[in-house]
């Protein structure tokens, strides 16, 4: 605009600032040209209230130590013990990514085999083979028919669902599942307890369910029902069954366990059962709908990936250790 030849008050007021502004902003070009001139010179803004000593303790404090007889800071734990303000805390701790009110859990694997268990499993959700069905298995084993004290009440404007907080226990069922990999569809059965012999009920039900012209890759966990004598006789007799077992303490490489974790939040969570024959109906009635549309979980975490990251735990533990 100064190009132009337009004043510094008509350049003030088309910019919606004060003409001494735009005198300054003349005046730095004319000295610097472009070369920082968004930076704020030194010695100009708002000082810094709070020393960097203070600074340097209460981050210290925060990845250091605790607090006498807690389990970690607060915002106002923290300000009573550095004479700050509670305000000046969150805005340290948000600027430094800290947050210690939240925790995080994880177990490192502790399986001699874990390395070759892990190849094993991945290698079946990356590269599945020919004329083959991979099925991811497990029970969710004491699944509660849980019925309310009083009625609920429906949803409303201005307020949501609501449900008494006691309940009472009306028995509990075992579903054990099968989640096929490459579609998405599970097979279900609710049985009454959680034995060999329910397992080899299951066994038989997906033996029944799956086309005989398909071999079958179950991955599971290792259970002692998995291994009991009678399922490995009745496995030696029904070759086209292929156990793959994951690691122990990684739950997590096991896709059907995503798939319970859904049942639990939109078909167990809020249910109201008063009866276990009332839960068994609404799991059906939950993998029937599932089915309707399944959507497969696709697996995308190569194996070597997933051993970097351990190695990166192990040698952080080892620190800490």
């Amino acid at each position: 605009m100064a190009a132009d030849g337009l004043a510094n008050i008509a350049i003030a007021r088309e910019c919606s600032v004060s003409p001494a502004s735009v005198k300054g902003w003349r005046v730095r070009f004319a000295e610097e040209g472009l070369v920082n001139f968004a930076q704020v010179r030194e010695g100009r803004g708002r000082k810094k209230k709070i020393p960097q000593e203070k600074i340097d303790q209460i981050v210290d404090l925060t990845l250091n130590y605790r607090p006498q007889g807690e389990t970690h800071w607060s915002c106002r734990s923290m300000a009573a013990a550095t004479g700050v303000s509670k305000s000046t805390v969150q805005q340290m701790w948000s600027a430094r990514g800290l947050k210690p009110h939240r925790v995080e859990t994880f177990k490192l694997s502790n399986d001699p085999k874990f390395e070759e268990k892990l190849v094993d499993v991945v290698g079946l959700y990356l590269n599945p083979p020919q004329k083959a069905i991979v099925l991811c298995a497990d029970e969710k084993s004491s699944v509660q028919a849980l019925d309310r004290t009083q009625a609920s009440l429906p949803m409303v404007k201005g307020r949501g669902e609501t449900m008494t907080h006691d309940y009472k226990r009306n028995g509990t069922t075992t579903l054990f599942a099968a989640l096929d990999v490459l579609t998405g569809t599970a097979i279900g059965q609710c049985l009454p307890r959680h034995r060999h012999q329910e397992w080899l009920k299951f066994l038989k039900a997906i033996d029944r369910q799956v086309p005989k012209d398909l071999q079958i890759h179950l991955i599971l966990d290792i259970h002692a029902t998995h291994k009991h004598h009678d399922v490995r006789q009745w496995l030696d007799k029904h070759p086209r069954f292929h156990l793959h077992f994951t690691p122990t303490s990684s739950s997590w490489l096991n896709l059907v366990e995503r798939w319970f974790r859904e049942l639990t939040d939109k078909a167990l969570r809020r249910g109201v059962f008063h009866s276990v024959p009332d839960l068994v109906a609404s799991i059906q009635d939950y993998i029937d709908a599932h089915n309707d549309d399944p959507r497969p979980y696709v697996w995308t975490a190569t194996a070597e990936s997933i051993l970097a990251k351990v190695a990166r735990g192990r040698i952080a533990l080892g620190k800490v250790s």
